[in-house]
């Protein structure tokens, strides 16, 4: 049982998660030919992470979505090497990756105060150049947003992943009776007695056909990336989206989102995941829980079902398969503890990684340090007996 946990829950209004900005680097400063005086080189634009940021403050901020450096200072008398033009800062929240025009990554920020170089200024005026400066580097930069998070929720909409948040936390996101998905992205923290923190990101839910940019498509599935592990929500009933689309049960659910998963990106289904059914309190929930723990746990004798092309290359193992309700809170507490707990031991799972490659980088150092002959040029001490 977690005891004294609660959550946190910051709604985004008008969230957005991509902006295009056009950038310059300064002007270079001119040169001083009579007595060969070098002009400043042009200040530098760079984009720099900051936690408190989002991209809508950034917009807000400089609606023009124009960033130019300072230009170098002229080569003078009093100062024959010229000044280096003020830089340019463009203050974005941590996760952003940077793309060029093209779509070539140019970096990713993913701590405070990463920072990136996006357009370098003009060298300044210098007998190489004959004394006349060149003009800052011009670039049309993308800043594409993706959520980082402890725990991603993944699930069609109407699973009740809003409703689980509201539960667990004082926040009112927008729950329907229908086929009601979540169209922005919202974040919650879940905070234990002992003050630690577990970050989760309720996601726009995704529908058939997401990997292909049908409903929100890629805006949903590109923020489950930078997420640590995922939460399965399912409801125990199934999914219908619309009276035109076929009725899903929750074994078939799975399937597809795992399918889903699998091709946007398969990476995404080597994450840890957890699953969590849904809608425990409605007649027949606990029979149909059971027909769905048999399914699971012999996936292989029921996708005969399915067609060829709705069949994940693997299915997702789930660590732990947790019934709950988000209207009567049963499971709740277990379902914080299982989260915590997952985390917990992937973390240590990660540091045991990490120190077994240390010792192994070290053994190879070592080993390779031992087995080179000695220089040619080396000169061996003389002996000294010592009578």
């Amino acid at each position: 049982m977690v005891r004294g946990s609660y959550v946190l829950f910051r709604k985004y209004g008008n969230f957005i998660d991509n902006l295009r900005l056009f950038t310059k680097g300064g002007s270079g400063g001119m040169g001083y030919p009579r007595l060969g005086g070098e002009g400043g080189k042009g200040g530098d634009v760079w984009v720099v992470a900051h936690n408190k940021m989002t991209l809508k403050q950034l917009k807000d901020k400089y609606p023009q979505k124009r960033f130019v450096a300072g230009e170098g200072a002229n080569s003078r008398v009093s100062a024959l090497k010229g000044s280096k033009g003020k830089d340019c800062e463009i203050p974005v929240p941590v996760g952003v990756s940077v793309t060029d025009e093209n779509g070539k990554v140019i970096g990713e920020l993913n701590k405070e105060k990463d920072r990136i170089l996006v357009a370098e200024g003009g060298l300044g005026g210098k007998l190489l150049t004959n004394f006349l400066p060149l003009k800052g580097q011009k670039r049309v930069i993308h800043l594409d947003l993706k959520l980082i998070a402890d725990i991603g929720l993944v699930g069609f909409p109407n699973a009740g992943k809003s409703s689980l948040l509201s539960k667990i936390s004082h926040a009112k996101p927008a729950i329907a009776d229908y086929a009601f998905t979540t169209i922005k992205p919202e974040l919650g923290k879940i905070m234990y007695s002992d003050f630690k923190q577990i970050s989760v990101a309720d996601l726009p839910g995704l529908i058939e056909g997401a990997h292909m940019n049908k409903g929100m498509g890629h805006k949903f599935l590109k923020h489950i990336e930078r997420t640590k592990q995922l939460l399965f929500v399912v409801d125990i009933s199934g999914f219908q989206l619309s009276s035109q689309t076929h009725y899903r049960t929750a074994f078939e659910t799975i399937i597809l989102l795992s399918k889903e998963l699998e091709l946007y990106k398969e990476e995404l289904q080597t994450k840890p995941a957890l699953l969590a059914v849904n809608k425990m309190d409605l007649p027949d929930a606990q029979d149909k829980f059971h027909v769905l723990m048999n399914q699971l746990q012999n996936p292989k004798e029921f996708l005969h079902l399915f067609e060829k092309s709705m069949i994940p290359e693997r299915t997702v193992e789930f660590q732990q398969i947790i019934p709950i309700s988000a209207i009567t809170g049963e499971g709740i507490d277990e379902l914080k503890n299982c989260i915590r707990k997952s985390l917990d031991e992937h973390a240590n799972q990660e540091n045991d990684a990490y120190h077994k490659k240390q010792l192994l980088n070290l053994h190879i150092s070592n080993t390779i340090s031992l087995s080179e002959p000695p220089s040619k040029n080396a000169v061996s001490s003389p002996r000294m007996d010592i009578t």
